[in-house]
């Protein structure tokens, strides 16, 4: 007598498949055009003008307010921007810069005003470039240049210090600390009225 709950073999064809040795197929066979379908995405990228720049030897220019690496600007005599207000720090969403700001001294003057930036580090391993702290910048002292090339071999090579940061002297600017212009305060520097420096405020780079 059978066994109801033991199906038998022929129930699911298994008998039919043992005896023809036969594998199981898709007789349903595609046409030529099915499969031209299949390459449709290759053909059609296969005529058009290919994109591929011979980096690094090739460097195709980036947009004018393209967002790379961050630069600490100068004040035309050479003083810093940076007042040490740590604005950009809290408008940071991925919390990657550190700002210490310290007292400026008659005798040792970085910037005008107050304070400086006496510490100032950016984490480029967590920066994600869009640009929120320029915008929170009071005096403009914080800007992006187009450079984008900033892979490393080393993690620790990816903080950027303040050195690494600040804008080059440029002619005219005296490397400071050294006093502020003669005769001005810091609103004069922030109205852009400080075009050059001063004889008294120290020797000031030729080119």
């Amino acid at each position: 007598m059978d066994n109801e709950l033991t199906p038998r073999s022929d129930e699911f064809g298994l008998a039919k498949a043992d005896q023809s040795k036969a594998p199981i197929t898709n007789h349903e066979s595609a046409s030529f055009g099915k499969q031209l379908l299949g390459f449709w995405v290759t053909l059609r990228t296969m005529f058009k003008k290919v994109n591929t720049v011979q980096y690094p030897e090739v460097k195709e220019p980036t947009a004018p307010r393209f967002h790379g690496r961050h630069q600490l600007n100068r004040h035309p005599d050479g003083l810093e921007k940076c007042i040490g207000c740590e604005l950009c720090a809290w408008a940071c969403p991925a919390d990657a810069i550190y700002v210490e700001g310290a007292d400026n001294q008659e005798e040792e003057r970085f910037s005008p005003g107050e304070r400086y930036g006496k510490v100032y580090q950016i984490n480029y391993l967590r920066c994600i470039f869009c640009g929120l702290c320029i915008e929170a910048c009071p005096t403009r002292a914080l800007t992006m240049t187009n450079e984008y090339e900033l892979a490393d071999d080393s993690r620790g090579k990816l903080i950027f210090e303040k050195d690494d940061l600040l804008g080059p002297l440029r002619a005219g600017m005296v490397p400071p600390p050294h006093p502020m212009y003669p005769n001005t305060d810091d609103s004069n520097y922030y109205k852009g009225e400080v075009t050059t420096s001063h004889p008294s405020q120290g020797i000031a780079k030729n080119d």
